[in-house]
């Protein structure tokens, strides 16, 4: 081991070194992750704590009913006090139902049952249902005469005596589903269902749902009537609790359901957050929200406040792997009481898929729950992409017809940059021969005389050898671009091509009895390993393109061969539709280099640089100045000497 390498392994430890200890967390860090676990420990014990009231109270309420009717009564009035009237009954379901989706209601605790989207399926061929059963808790909580009070463990008194409700309307031409413009310009009809639960002399709380035809929001009323009576005078708001198991409606991947679900909420007049994707995690809203949404990876269900929630509680646990769930979403919020005893408080919820132009249309920043891209990723999709992708899919049902056309237009967009990128490639080539010459004239013991006359050979032929980087370097916004916007892409959803029977996941044409590791799993993506194969290929032809340049970093070349096998572990579980796109791409550089070679008549070329090395290089101002000082110092230390 000779002494440089010793000085350069000291350096790496001392970097490392460096790193850790920069970037090992303060005090103010380790006390914010605590405030951070603490949290999350606080709201999931609330969660606990309250499944196990609501076990108790059920386990109460069948006790009770077991009795007589003058002991039952006094001792459901010693637990709900006036609303112990509402505290048994028979639970019954009421559908309201339009184009879209059936939303079935129950009397008991007045919620929302069950959401069914009538145009999905699940990945199992099963109706896509966004939630159903005993374990969506939704309704009010308060106290009441010192009792502890959650509707949902109360029967309401329905509006109607109907079963099914439904929401009459024309046809809706595909894709005007659930579209406000469309609906405004086409006369559609309505209907309301009001559950109420009533503990008399005129205390009550209503639920009113109005369904519109042809939209996904629910219209969703809060009204209570004498409730600051019976919740006591100081009592200025009231919490409302919603709470889901979100169940799995996607194949099970790494990186697809399991890792884009969470909770987005939106502060008052501020921009849009979420908890982290990944992992379980809450969160106390300190401040006015305007919206909270439980979002999965192609659906969202938002609760939408006209005005806003004074404050809230929010967190997410997440399941198993192999759950039938993906994970569990709560949303505790506080709604203001009305002075006068009075209340309304309107909302709306939103139960729909993530279609970005859908989500845009009522300008609540409910698009920003698709993940994008950061700042010029993301305008690259909102301008560039969407509209091209929501243009060509008008008039094209077959999308792997879609992406090809999609990678043509992407690739006529790109083509000056490509066409740049390769001039700066075939000058290099060009030139190569003149280089090995200078390289051999200075030999290996001179390497920086002979970069620094390499440089000068390519300034005086008017060669910039970084020229080909930055057309590529301005075409990367649109490659990532695309590694955002196929995922989510809710159009590729169950949609096949080829042997794919699903682009909005990986394709797989074959299962390993084993996983492999780094993430490649234990399956084979066609589309992957071909777009793996092409991109080799492609690497091996653009190094005999540019031979110039790798000689003097041999490292660099194999790096570039080692990237597609990287790719390879990191795209065989994403979106079969970005792994098509990439190895189309890749298919029509190729076309591209080809025309450029038979069109560019590389001796033209080659004689313009020669023309150009003939004529006398024009020192820069800077430059004179640099050689002009060099020079006066040299005089000056020749004095001293």
């Amino acid at each position: 081991m000779d002494k440089n390498t010793i000085y350069g392994l000291v350096l790496i430890f001392a970097i490392l070194f460096g790193a850790s200890y920069l970037n090992k967390p303060s005090e103010k860090d380790i006390e914010k992750l605590r405030l951070k676990n603490d949290s999350i420990a606080l709201a999931e014990m609330a969660i606990a704590r309250d499944n196990a009231k609501q076990a108790e109270l059920s386990a109460v309420q069948s006790n009770i009913s077991k009795k007589d009717s003058s002991a039952a009564k006094n001792e459901l009035t010693g637990l709900y006090g006036v609303f112990a009237v509402a505290a048994q009954g028979e639970e019954k379901f009421i559908t309201l139902e339009n184009n879209l989706m059936k939303v079935v209601l129950s009397n008991k605790g007045g919620k929302i049952y069950s959401v069914e989207l009538k145009d999905y399926k699940r990945f199992n061929g099963k109706p896509l249902v966004l939630f159903e059963g005993e374990e969506n808790r939704f309704g009010l909580n308060f106290f009441s005469q010192n009792k502890s009070i959650q509707t949902d463990h109360f029967f309401f008194q329905p509006s109607s005596t109907e079963s099914i409700v439904t929401v009459a309307g024309g046809k809706v031409p595909k894709g005007k589903e659930g579209r406000e413009r469309y609906n405004k310009d086409n006369i559609s009809d309505s209907k309301t269902v009001t559950m109420r639960l009533d503990a008399g002399n005129d205390v009550f709380i209503e639920y009113v749902y109005t369904l519109k035809h042809n939209s996904y929001l629910l219209d969703f009323n809060i009204k209570t009537s004498g409730l600051k009576k019976v919740a006591g005078s100081n009592s200025e708001y009231v919490n409302f609790l919603w709470n889901i198991n979100m169940p799995r409606q996607e194949k099970m991947s790494k990186f697809g359901e399991n890792n884009q679900s969470t909770i987005y909420y939106k502060f008052d007049k501020d921009v849009v957050d979420k908890l982290a994707p990944a992992k379980s995690e809450s969160k106390s809203l300190s401040t006015k929200v305007k919206w909270v949404g439980f979002k999965q990876q192609f659906f969202s269900s938002v609760l939408i406040a006209d005005q806003a929630f004074l404050n809230g509680q929010i967190s997410t646990k997440k399941k198993d792997q192999d759950s039938s769930y993906v994970a569990e979403m709560t949303a505790d919020l506080t709604i203001p009481l009305d002075v006068k005893g009075s209340e309304s408080f309107p909302a709306k919820i939103f139960f729909g898929p993530n279609q970005y132009n859908l989500l845009n249309q009522y300008d609540l920043g409910m698009e920003e729950q698709l993940a994008l891209g950061w700042t010029i990723i993301g305008w690259v999709n909102k301008i560039l992409v969407i509209p091209a992708f929501d243009f060509l899919r008008q008039y094209i049902s077959n999308f792997g017809l879609i992406i090809l056309l999609l990678t043509i237009y992407i690739k006529l967009v790109t083509l000056i940059f490509t066409y740049r990128s390769y001039i700066s490639s075939a000058k290099m080539r060009i030139l190569k021969p003149e280089i090995e010459e200078i390289q051999k004239k200075y030999g290996e013991d001179k390497k920086l005389e002979s970069q620094q006359a390499v440089m000068a050979f390519y300034k005086k032929a008017g060669v910039n050898p970084m020229g080909g980087c930055l057309p590529m370097l301005l075409q990367m916004p649109i490659l990532i671009a695309m590694f955002y916007f196929f995922p989510i892409s809710i159009e590729l959803r169950q949609q096949s091509f080829l042997w794919a029977s699903d682009l909005s996941t990986y394709d797989s044409i074959m299962t390993l009895p084993f996983t492999v590791p780094f993430g490649f799993g234990n399956h084979v993506s066609l589309f992957c390993l071909l777009m793996t194969i092409t991109n080799i290929l492609y690497v091996k032809y653009n190094n005999e393109m540019t031979g110039a340049g790798t000689q003097q970093m041999p490292g660099m070349k194999t790096m570039m061969y080692l990237m597609p096998v990287m790719f390879l572990f990191i795209f065989n579980s994403y979106a079969a539709g970005l792994s098509l796109y990439y190895f189309l791409s890749l298919v029509f550089t190729f076309v591209q280099m080809y025309i450029f070679k038979k069109l560019i008549d590389e001796d033209k070329i080659h004689a313009q640089m020669k023309a150009k090395q003939k004529v006398p290089v024009t020192k820069s101002k800077f430059q004179t100045r640099l050689e002009e000082a060099t020079r006066q110092k040299a005089m000056i230390d020749k004095k001293k000497r």
